[in-house]
């Protein structure tokens, strides 16, 4: 077996809009996630010309707003997490707990105070906390009132909302990152960017625009990170998809080489290496503008030089294949984007296609890309659990997609890629993003929960639970 090094951070990994709950708590302001239907058409819905941000309860459900109630049981969830024997837990901060409205001139001390406990309950277990600081739930006021990401005063209050994190706590956090799959905005810009077709989404200038102020944004945090901590590790993250031709054919290579360069690689570009890529225009001609229609200063250009990230966060749960010549080839389900049905893959119950080999790929080519560490802070099957009689739930197919990702992350140290860690996705049952549902479960942990929100909520593990715990314990080495 592949040895993995001394200090592989093996846990797991969360969002606060999706387990947290208390969405109205503690000075607790609107987020993008609080008004996002719950149900597998809610991209769908929100995708609607007349969606307005409104909560409607007659005529929807809002799951995210109890999630699993991590808010007031996150000491029970912490407690199984180091049970596993976990080495560091990714979660996120809840912008609109720190900052309410997102302009807010001082912070709100209930929701810093909230996460002071979080972090001091991970580290009485010698489990490290990867904090996200932006993870698809910006304030809703900051969506409403300034249009999102294309505004460029959102820098300032996203360097504010940083900084006051950062310095809050950075002496008992080593691990950070900006954005969560920043890219993801390329196919849906509503959860990271605040942007949907009433408020400027069709139009791809304004998506590059707010992606723009959001690389600038994560510079300056970067900055601020670097300055209160010299050895502080502050990434980016990606929504990576390993990207294939559908087959020789140099049209369709092509073509591949084209959906890398405009998805997996153009956020990363920016922000690792601190300077925009050679084909940007290219890829910014095809959207019908030049990179000198958007507003870019030489200031945002320096501090971008300056400030690039120190790792590379990504996640990684499929693969796509891309075929241009061939349009009537069925098309794949997937975690935003899909591309054609791969014929050598299977997929999950929701149809995305599952490449383990394709990770040890995506491992390669983000190392080999940026010589700076990696860390595979998302990988997971989602899954419908059927409980037994004593809520015991016999979950093999998820050990296996685990075990086979993980041998893939093996591969990868072996070719040579420095890998930090692994956090499985959703390692405790939480809210499906894609989908707002409680029946598309990734955890090691059953959340006794129903897509209509009845349940218990009481907490059970699964076999994979003790399956990952000795993979910890064991280093890797037993699968």
């Amino acid at each position: 077996m592949t040895e993995f090094p001394k200090n592989f951070l093996w846990g797991g990994a969360t969002a606060a809009n999706q387990l947290e709950g208390a969405y109205d708590e503690d000075g607790k302001g609107l987020s993008i996630a609080d008004v996002l239907p719950g149900g597998p058409k809610r991209f769908e819905i929100v995708n609607q010309p007349d969606f307005d941000w409104t909560i409607d309860k007659n005529k929807y459900r809002y799951p995210n707003h109890e999630g699993i109630d991590h808010y007031h049981r996150y000491k029970e969830d912490i407690k199984l997490f180091a049970e596993m024997g976990f080495k560091c837990y990714r979660f996120s901060i809840a912008w609109s707990r720190i900052f309410p409205n997102g302009d807010d001139k001082e912070p709100n001390e209930a929701g810093l105070k909230f996460y002071d406990n979080v972090i001091a309950e991970c580290l009485k277990y010698d489990i490290q906390p990867v904090l996200t600081i932006s993870h698809y739930e910006m304030p809703l006021n900051l969506v409403k009132n300034y249009g999102g990401w294309k505004n460029r005063k959102l820098i300032d209050f996203y360097e504010r909302y940083a900084s006051v994190v950062l310095h809050r706590y950075a002496k008992s956090v080593k691990y950070w990152m900006t954005f969560n799959e920043i890219n993801s905005a390329l196919h849906f810009p509503v959860m990271g960017q605040g942007l949907v077709k009433s408020n400027g989404a069709d139009d791809m200038q304004n998506i590059y625009q707010a992606w723009h102020n959001q690389f600038v944004a994560g510079a300056k945090a970067v900055k601020i990170a670097h300055e209160i901590r010299p050895d502080i590790m502050i990434g980016c993250m990606l929504l990576y998809a390993t990207t294939y031709a559908y087959d020789a054919n140099p049209v369709n290579q092509l073509a591949a080489l084209k959906e890398n360069q405009t998805f997996n690689h153009f956020c990363g570009d920016v922000q690792v290496r601190g300077t925009y890529p050679a084909y940007t225009e290219s890829v910014m001609n095809r959207y019908g503008f030049s990179f000198k229609d958007l507003e870019v200063t030489d200031a945002d250009l320096k501090v971008l030089k300056e400030n690039p990230v120190d790792y590379i966060g990504f996640s990684y749960y499929m693969s796509t294949a891309v075929n241009v010549i061939d349009k009537k080839l069925a098309t794949a389900k997937g975690n935003l984007v899909g591309g054609v049905k791969n014929p050598f893959l299977e997929a999950s119950d929701w149809g995305w296609q599952i490449d383990p080999t394709g990770l040890r790929i995506a491992l390669n080519e983000l190392y080999n890309r940026y010589q700076k560490p990696v860390f595979v802070v998302e990988n997971g099957l989602g899954a419908i659990d059927k409980p037994d009689k004593n809520n015991f739930v016999q979950d093999d197919y998820r050990i296996d997609y685990l075990r086979k990702h993980i041998e893939a992350i093996g591969g990868a140290v072996e070719d040579g890629v420095d890998v930090m860690g692994y956090t499985p996705w959703g390692c405790i049952d939480l809210v499906s993003a894609s989908t707002g549902q409680m029946s598309k479960r990734y955890g090691f942990i059953y959340v006794d929960l129903d897509d209509e929100g009845h349940g218990t909520l009481n907490r059970y593990k699964k076999a994979s639970f003790n399956w990952y715990k000795n993979v910890i314990a064991t280093n890797g080495k037993e699968l």
